[in-house]
């Protein structure tokens, strides 16, 4: 009798627990992900070989249940973040995937870019127009535009980039119109769309959408990026040094296993990220020697000062690099 009751209790926990897990919070929670060694998504035609590695780092993130929402107050480095923090309230889950997937793919364009230029290497850029990545309920663009819509003309201009785009837009008013010629699935489109005011800013007009650019890039030698499965752009400065590092002779690694993470520009500007403190977690776990940080130009809550207390707190040996440039990335590789 005891048996089945014990067992019975067991089945009646794990159905509790399973109920629990089907309840969606209005929370996410994010913890430390994983380094991953760019080498083996990173090939660059006749590259040169490295001894040692430079890896990107993630944080791994989910829809918050009651069961996950508890294990998370009981484990450092978990952080509970009300969706807003993640998303905004006009976007579904889909859409912001589909919105992280095209942040990486402007950012491994501008890693491209980079280190083609400072290896000294062909890279040119051809541009399609610009993408949409995000389309705000409640704004006159909501019924019309699609998420992943190719923009390529408004008002019988035509935009190379996204910021080209948004300055032209950003200086109507409200009430006035404005004719979008876009691509959706092969097929060409023409609609006319009348600004309103933000609900947030009414002194600020648009359409409510936010885009990306679309740009093929052209370079010599030929390189191939398996990059589908990575989101966000915080891998551009560690996509960067890797690209490099296989356009060039010597060896940038020395045999370390490098680590870190910032977002890049076509200039070489690195800019800061969240979760950092749980990348630096994830890049201890994976044994790394060095990690970059952005510094933020020593700004007192920069990226690099938060990257040093969690890296205090976890007592790893691992050196933690401020960096404001990727040129200040190889400049420390140099000096090693």
């Amino acid at each position: 009798m005891k048996f089945r009751t014990i067992i019975r209790s067991l089945l009646l926990l794990i159905i509790v627990l399973t109920g629990l897990m089907l309840i969606k919070l209005p929370y996410y929670i994010t913890q430390p992900g994983m380094a991953s060694e760019l080498k083996s998504i990173i090939k660059v035609e006749n590259g040169h070989e490295e001894e040692g590695s430079f890896s990107l780092t993630t944080v791994r993130f989910g829809r918050a249940n009651p069961v996950s929402y508890v294990w998370a107050k009981m484990n450092d480095y978990y952080k509970i973040q009300p969706i807003e923090e993640i998303r905004s309230n006009d976007e579904s889950d889909e859409e912001y995937i589909e919105r992280q997937l095209h942040m990486m793919k402007i950012s491994q364009d501008s890693a491209i870019m980079l280190a083609y230029k400072k290896a000294n290497k062909k890279a040119e850029a051809k541009y399609n127009g610009i993408y949409v990545m995000q389309v705000m309920k409640n704004m006159p663009a909501a019924n019309v535009l699609q998420v992943g819509d190719r923009i390529y003309k408004a008002n019988d201009n035509k935009f190379d980039t996204s910021e080209q785009f948004t300055e032209y837009i950003s200086k109507k008013q409200a009430g006035e119109k404005v004719k979008l010629e876009y691509e959706r699935e092969d097929k060409k489109n023409t609609a006319v769309i009348q600004l309103s005011p933000f609900p947030h800013n009414v002194k600020r007009a648009g359409i409510g959408i936010s885009t990306v650019t679309d740009r093929e890039l052209s370079v010599s030698p030929k390189i191939t990026l398996n990059t589908k499965e990575i989101g966000g752009p915080s891998a551009g400065l560690m996509m960067t040094l890797e690209i490099y590092n296989q356009l060039i002779e010597e060896d940038l690694t020395k045999g370390y296993k490098i680590a870190g993470t910032g977002t890049i520009n076509t200039n070489g500007e690195v800019g800061p990220i969240g979760g950092i403190s749980q990348k630096i977690v994830a890049a201890h776990k994976a044994g790394m020697d060095i990690f970059f940080a952005p510094n933020e130009k020593g700004a007192a809550h920069s990226n690099y000062n938060e990257a040093k207390k969690a890296a205090a707190a976890i007592k790893t040996k691992m050196k933690i690099i401020p960096v404001d440039t990727f040129d200040d990335a190889v400049q420390y590789l140099n000096r090693i």
